[in-house]
């Protein structure tokens, strides 16, 4: 890590073999077909975490899922609980600017430099985590600055979900799969779809082998435009 990173921020640039903690020990597979080595150099995913722990069984499976990138693909992990992000504050009907701390600076720029952007959050109360929201609250002040562009930046970007809930109906986490959906579409970003585990106690995912198979593969699909309801898209 070096000298100029921020707490909570790692960056890696790593093969399939180097990639930190999968289900099993057995040998890796290869590269997934929908994110070719020959892209790789082109595509930068950002990995944010939106668990109250570390090392929590969402983020297992998303590293699980993340060590099938090819060689070469950059990924940054962002773990939220880290980050000195205060509540975002709605200032549409108000005069002045809100104050751009350093936390939120980078996050931004990070956003912005990712290709791909992977939200690592629990299912809490059938949506995404108090973290995860906060941080989604943070990109519609994004959206309103028109200097920036954040809107006209994300659109053909690819939002991914990874998740892990204790029940194993999995339309019970349909809530959250809407919410990424929806915030896709708005933005004109295409959606990837969300990985699910089932786990409560800490890393019980690792016995889930549906998600397990799942997590092999899941980068690897194609992520069509989201679409976002009453527009036709």
């Amino acid at each position: 890590m070096s000298s100029d990173t921020h707490p909570g921020i790692q960056s890696q640039s790593l093969s399939p073999s180097q990639s930190p903690s999968s289900f099993s020990s057995q040998p890796q597979p290869q590269p997934a077909a929908g994110v070719s080595a020959g892209a790789g150099a082109e595509r930068s995913f950002l990995f944010v975490l939106g668990s109250s722990r570390a090392d929590g069984n969402t983020e297992i499976l998303a590293r699980a899922a993340a060590a099938q990138l090819p060689a070469g693909v950059r990924q940054e992990w962002v773990d939220l609980r880290e980050l000195d992000l205060p509540d975002f504050q709605d200032g549409r009907h108000e005069n002045g600017s809100w104050p751009v701390g350093e936390a939120e600076r980078k996050l931004r720029e990070l956003t912005l430099a990712a290709t791909d952007v992977v939200l690592v959050t629990p299912l809490y109360w059938y949506t995404v985590s108090a973290q995860m929201k906060r941080y989604l609250d943070y990109w519609s002040g994004w959206a309103r600055d028109r200097e920036l562009g954040f809107q006209r930046q994300m659109a053909g970007r690819t939002l991914w979900g990874v998740t892990v809930m204790a029940e194993r109906e999995e339309s019970i986490a349909d809530g959250l799969l809407i919410t990424l959906n929806n915030s896709a579409g708005y933005l004109r970003m295409r959606f990837g779809g969300v990985l699910l585990g089932n786990g409560s106690r800490p890393g019980q995912v690792r016995d889930d082998e549906r998600a397990a198979v799942r997590a092999k593969t899941f980068f690897a699909q194609e992520a069509p435009l989201a679409q976002y309801p009453g527009t036709g898209e």
